[in-house]
């Protein structure tokens, strides 16, 4: 199936003269400003760029140019030169873009927040949903003291449930709401010692996470918090082996591990209520995700295969074989219930059904995808998130079909991250994040 075309490359809002560069007001605390592109105001926009506007814009930065320019010369510490705006836009006009001190760091984050979120050094910053300016910055001492190595130390990841994030501290779950101070928590686990704590994620209510003892032997100790009564709902022992596997997720009460603890190597699932195990099955050395849904527990077969295992049992249904020329690997899926969507790092997209696995339709995207790549299911839309300058590309669930294609002209390295709340799609990379209309 041919993409369709995407939109034509066109001017930002600030090309256009819908908008300029606003700066929030002067602050030195942590919520110091960082740059809101025009949109998000109350009359929809900030104010027309006038000429006089324009040639005292250019004129600030030609003399930062100088500035630079001259430090340099002197031999004296630089300022960083202006860095470039962004020039021009492809796919729907942002509501509003928010553009950080330093680029964010999506590999410290675990899940997806329902308001736009933007993780630093610094800390992360919680933006306003409807314009972009920033709200709570909060700060995680162990994050940042470990920036920016660390990424497989307890306590260096930052992980987002619905309107909170969970870290790690001296035996603690910590909790802090994204917009209210007031309900912020720290939970002891009576379990922890001395051992360091690492969280996996969270699904619905529940966070879950492992104590590893000091020194680093066998022995660790799973555990589940349920998050509306802040108790411990259950620990598991374990022999070193067990894990969640990420992205994490849940169905029915019930969640997959890979465990590797005794007799081989198996995918297993744990009742979410109570950490027993109600099946296991054999699983491959390398497994590193599994994802679960109301009917299935889908898992790698090999590099480039899918296997659907029943929630119930974990007995095989069906599964995705690769052709004996395709070298592409396979990446997590996502579903909906009654489609589940696969994703090959050369691009290809596949639908199939949950019922019988048959291939409903077929898309190739115009970028590869990798790890760092995660899909994001809003409704009749899936957004698939490529490299920086490929941009976030919309497909319609029920055929494949694209429905348009965003990418801007800033520069970057990094992937897109996305996530979304029920009107708004939050998308970004590098320094800069864009808020656009879901659909």
């Amino acid at each position: 199936m041919q993409p369709a075309p995407s939109d034509p490359a066109r001017p930002t809002a600030s090309d256009q003269g819908g908008g300029a560069w606003q700066w929030d007001e002067t602050d030195d605390g942590p919520t110091a400003p960082a740059d809101v592109l025009s949109g998000g105001g109350e009359e929809g926009g900030g104010p027309r760029p006038t000429r006089r506007r324009l040639l005292a814009g250019a004129g600030l930065l030609a003399a930062g140019a100088a500035a630079w320019a001259f430090a340099r010369s002197a031999g004296e510490p630089a300022p960083a030169p202006p860095r470039p705006l962004p020039t021009r836009l492809v796919g729907p006009e942002p509501l509003w873009t928010y553009r950080g001190r330093e680029p964010m760091a999506p590999e410290r984050l675990s899940g997806r927040p329902a308001v736009p979120v933007f993780l630093t050094r610094e800390g992360l910053q919680v933006l306003d949903p409807a314009t972009g300016k920033p709200l709570r910055m909060l700060t995680f001492t162990a994050v940042k003291a470990d920036w920016p190595n660390g990424l497989d130390q307890p306590g260096t990841h930052v992980v987002a449930g619905t309107d909170r994030v969970f870290t790690t501290s001296n035996g603690h779950v910590d909790s802090r709401h994204l917009t209210d101070p007031a309900s912020d928590w720290s939970l002891p686990l009576p379990e922890s010692g001395n051992g360091a704590v690492a969280l996996f994620g969270c699904a619905g209510d529940v966070v879950y996470g492992e104590v590893l003892p000091r020194p680093y032997t066998d022995g660790d100790e799973l555990f589940a918090v349920h998050v509306p009564d802040r108790r411990v709902l259950w620990t598991r022992a374990t022999l070193g082996g067990e894990r969640l596997l990420t992205p994490l997720t849940s169905a029915g009460g019930r969640v997959p591990v890979f465990d590797s603890s005794a007799g081989g190597v198996h995918l297993a699932l744990l009742e979410a209520a109570t950490g027993r195990r109600l099946w296991a099955v054999p699983a491959e050395v390398g497994l590193t995700w599994a994802v679960a849904d109301a009917e299935h527990v889908y898992a790698p077969a090999g590099p480039a295969g899918l296997r659907a295992l029943r929630l119930a049992d974990g007995t095989p249904h069906w599964s995705v074989t690769p052709g004996p020329a395709d070298e592409w690997r396979l990446l997590p899926p996502v579903t909906d219930g009654s489609r589940v969507y696969l994703f090959r790092d050369n691009g290809l997209v596949t639908a199939h059904a949950v019922a019988t696995g048959d291939r409903l339709w077929e898309h190739r995207l115009p970028f590869r995808l990798d790890r760092r790549s995660l899909p994001l299911l809003a409704g009749p839309t899936l957004y698939v998130p490529g490299p920086a300058a490929a941009g976030v590309c919309a497909l319609d669930t029920a055929t494949g079909e694209e429905r348009w294609t965003f990418r801007d002209s800033g520069p970057g390295v990094d992937v897109w991250s996305l996530s979304n709340d029920p009107t708004r799609l939050y998308a970004g990379h590098d320094d800069v994040l864009h808020a656009l209309p879901l659909g």
